[in-house]
């Protein structure tokens, strides 16, 4: 989809109940609902993070979602499609404010180029026991990313047509932080697995795009 025509549509997302957990959990791991059952006292001391679905412009003026591949390293997300974004820290006015931050710092992209256009339902995340907001946002120009290659192994851009394909869902078999296989529901995208959190979120975006593309 044309950018220009993306833009018109989103402004129309602000009006439209979130569909949460009934979009979420089309995209959960089987095994969510038992960890959540058995993290009931650890969720109540969570630590919070804000991340990012930013959308913008390609050279050819088409609409892109843009994910991030983390670094291999000793945690739960190690080598994992996510989406910009971090845990709130002490400088942070809000969680809005530290996904921007943390997009700027991960993806090179100024704050002041990105306009979140609305937030979307919270998600705890058990490995880690963070709770965290995903927000929506726009980008009206085409992002010259510079990655923090500290963070980030690589940039995935996904055109839009690609994100909304039923297509490019399907079960495959994972390996978990709790050092099991286990056949879970994912995107395909840019020839990468997305699963857990971040594939719940993107399926509430999903959702929440289709009523209005």
């Amino acid at each position: 989809m044309n950018f220009d025509e993306f833009l018109i549509r989103i402004s129309k997302i602000k009006n439209i109940p979130l569909p949460a957990e009934s979009s979420q959990f089309k995209m959960a791991p089987p095994y969510r609902q038992v960890l959540l059952d058995q993290q009931k006292k650890a969720i109540k001391t969570a630590k919070k993070a804000g991340v990012l679905a930013l959308f913008y412009p390609d050279f050819k003026g088409q609409t892109t979602l843009v994910l991030i591949l983390r670094k291999t390293y000793k945690g739960v997300h190690s080598a994992q499609i996510g989406f910009p974004g971090g845990k709130l820290e002490k400088q942070d006015a809000s969680l809005e404010e530290t996904a921007l931050r943390e997009t700027f710092e991960e993806l090179g992209v100024p704050i002041t180029r990105m306009e979140v256009v609305c937030e979307l339902s919270q998600i705890y995340i058990p490995p880690s026991n963070f709770y965290v907001q995903p927000f929506i946002g726009i980008s009206k120009t085409t992002p010259n990313f510079i990655k923090q290659d500290s963070e980030v192994e690589a940039i995935l851009e996904v055109p839009l047509h690609h994100f909304l394909d039923d297509k490019l869902v399907a079960t495959k078999k994972v390996s978990t932080s709790y050092s099991v296989d286990v056949e879970v529901p994912a995107f395909i995208l840019n020839n990468h697995i997305v699963w857990g959190a971040t594939a719940m979120m993107l399926s509430e975006i999903k959702d929440l795009l289709k009523q209005i593309i």
